[in-house]
């Protein structure tokens, strides 16, 4: 267990953070979660390579010694915002995920007041569900969904204001 003491803040993504995250690994079955080197996400300015999508949609949580921790993407929609959310593989497992979720729940609720907050998770991933249902989602909904490796089951959770 990491010290549960730890405070987690949010701030703008900035590019350094962007190109950290791109060199996290993560163990199977989890490294589904992710991402192709960071100049080939600038060349082909895709997610938080695309600049002004990083500085629109995503954000970094940071510890208390501002150290990245995280990530995440707030993407609108029509009277909702999708939680996209990444936690630095090494800080996975260890009880951390609440304070993490609830700092990302707490600026979408600033960002977006009158707006319902969902998010999408695999459904074999009962690591992120536990911690997803501790911070107030519930599973809404069940649907297949393409990922890099072929269609797969994911479940909409939303969070319960």
């Amino acid at each position: 267990m990491i010290n549960p003491s730890v405070t987690f803040h949010v701030v703008p993504m900035e590019a350094i953070h962007g190109e950290a995250i791109c060199k996290w690994s993560y163990t199977p079955p989890y490294n589904i979660y992710g991402w192709m080197p960071w100049e080939q996400m600038q060349a082909l300015g895709i997610e938080f390579g695309d600049p002004q999508l990083r500085e629109e949609q995503y954000i970094s949580i940071l510890n208390e010694h501002e150290v990245l921790c995280g990530f995440a993407q707030l993407f609108p929609m029509e009277g909702v915002v999708r939680l996209g959310v990444g936690m630095r593989p090494d800080l996975c497992g260890h009880g951390l995920g609440k304070l993490f979720v609830d700092a990302i729940v707490q600026t979408a609720l600033n960002r977006y007041p009158d707006r319902e907050i969902d998010l999408e998770v695999l459904t074999w991933n009962q690591r992120a569900i536990r911690t997803y249902q501790k911070c107030g989602f519930t599973i809404t909904d069940t649907y297949e969904r393409r990922t890099p490796t072929g269609d797969k089951p994911f479940y909409c959770m939303v969070y319960d204001k």
